[in-house]
């Protein structure tokens, strides 16, 4: 019986470990180098690039939760995440046979409608069996930033040899063998319930709550927007596709190991410090890429994305947790999922678009710099509202 149950929990494990390494070969072998096939292949301007790939998370925060209702609705996640993975195999086809600009913005706007769906509902079904199974949440995430990494080298060698049309038909087929892999993972449901005007309400009389959210739109707004501008940066300083590719192995890549060891280096040096560190690093590196420097440099400094998102995001998902009542902690985390990866994200990726048609891609690497060195001077501002708050509780 006892052999039975561990023989059960590792092939769990394995199917886990497949889907987010899929799932996430499938993302990597398409968005990196999507915004380079629509400047290169398709003749887009930066404005017009820009405007496509900000659709994504705009659309994404107002048709997550209609997920999350169907999921409850129909307390079968594992059958709407399949049919989702489904879907966006389809949908992201049909970005190859598209040249006209309105077309694109539509398939853009459909492919976030069911994409949209993915990381919440596996992320949920994971979390779910994981507080029941006692298992570690980060050694199976882990394998999507691996899956990210490996994809984005093998989509450029492949468009390199073939086309990069290819990448549509890779996301395709990769996304399939993903949608097989959760069909089989547990069907155990469990409700989510986000009082979400009520939550707000509550979370905004927190003044660190606040900030934290703006500091979260500063800092990640670059980060997330950073994936659909790296390729072209390569391209400019005379990258090939398997540069591009290279160069988001090492920088997706390094993510990894940083996120296994965030919970030891949270509980050695505290939150705010870590918190501090990463952004400081991811500042310091937009700016570092505004002059342009040469390939080897640029490879050499990608080991910086592991420091600021592989540090940045287990902390300040901790941290959003720790300061929100126990009561709206699921409504803060949405909230903050939002902000940082919706609103930050389509700001920063519909401007970037403008300053690349306007300026160049190093105009754009700046602005983000700028931001990120904002939201560090008010992540130092709620570290100081905090050490006054313990001064005068102390007193």
């Amino acid at each position: 019986m006892e052999f039975a149950l561990k023989y059960g929990e590792q092939q769990n494990k394995w199917i886990f470990s497949s889907f987010y390494f899929l799932t996430f070969f499938a993302f990597g072998s398409l968005f990196p180098l999507l915004s380079v096939y629509l400047k290169e292949t398709v003749g887009l301007s930066g404005t017009e690039i820009g405007t496509i790939m900000s659709i994504s998370p705009i659309v994404m925060i107002f048709v997550q939760p209609f997920w999350g209702m169907v999921s409850d609705y129909t307390q079968k996640p594992v059958a709407v995440l399949t049919i989702t993975l489904i879907g966006t195999a389809l949908i992201g086809m049909i970005y190859s046979f598209v040249e006209q600009y309105v077309w694109f913005l539509i398939i853009a706007a459909l492919l976030a409608f069911t994409q949209s769906a993915i990381v919440p509902l596996s992320d949920s079904i994971t979390l779910n069996y994981i507080q029941k199974s006692k298992g570690n949440y980060g050694a199976i995430r882990l394998w999507g930033a691996i899956g990210f990494a490996v994809s984005v080298l093998v989509g450029g060698r492949l468009a390199e040899m073939f086309s990069i049309q290819i990448i549509f038909y890779l996301f395709a087929f990769i996304l399939c063998l993903a949608a097989l892999f959760a069909w089989k993972l547990p069907r155990e449901s469990q409700k989510m319930r986000v009082r979400l005007f009520a939550g707000i309400a509550e979370l905004m009389k927190i003044p660190k709550f606040s900030l934290f959210l703006l500091t979260t739109f500063l800092v990640f707004g670059p980060i997330y927007a950073n994936n659909f501008y790296f390729g072209v940066f390569i391209k400019e300083i005379g990258g090939t596709l398997t540069g591009v590719g290279i160069a988001f192995l090492l920088a997706a890549g390094s993510e990894a190991p940083f996120m296994k060891v965030a919970d030891s280096f949270i509980r050695r040096y505290g939150m705010m410090p870590i918190l501090l560190f990463a952004a400081f690093i991811s500042a310091c590196r937009w700016l570092f890429y505004f002059f342009e420097p040469s390939l080897t440099f640029v490879y050499a400094t990608t080991i910086a994305q592991g420091f600021s998102v592989g540090l940045f995001i287990p902390a300040a998902l901790q941290y959003v947790r720790d300061i929100a009542p126990e009561g709206v902690r699921a409504t803060a985390v949405s909230i903050y999922s939002a902000v940082g990866n919706g609103l930050g994200s389509w700001f920063c990726t519909f401007v970037g678009g403008y300053l690349l048609d306007q300026w160049h891609v190093g105009g754009v690497y700046l602005f983000f710099s700028i931001l990120t060195f904002i939201g560090l001077a008010i992540l130092l501002a709620i570290m100081m509202l905090e050490r006054k708050k313990l001064s005068v509780h102390h007193q």
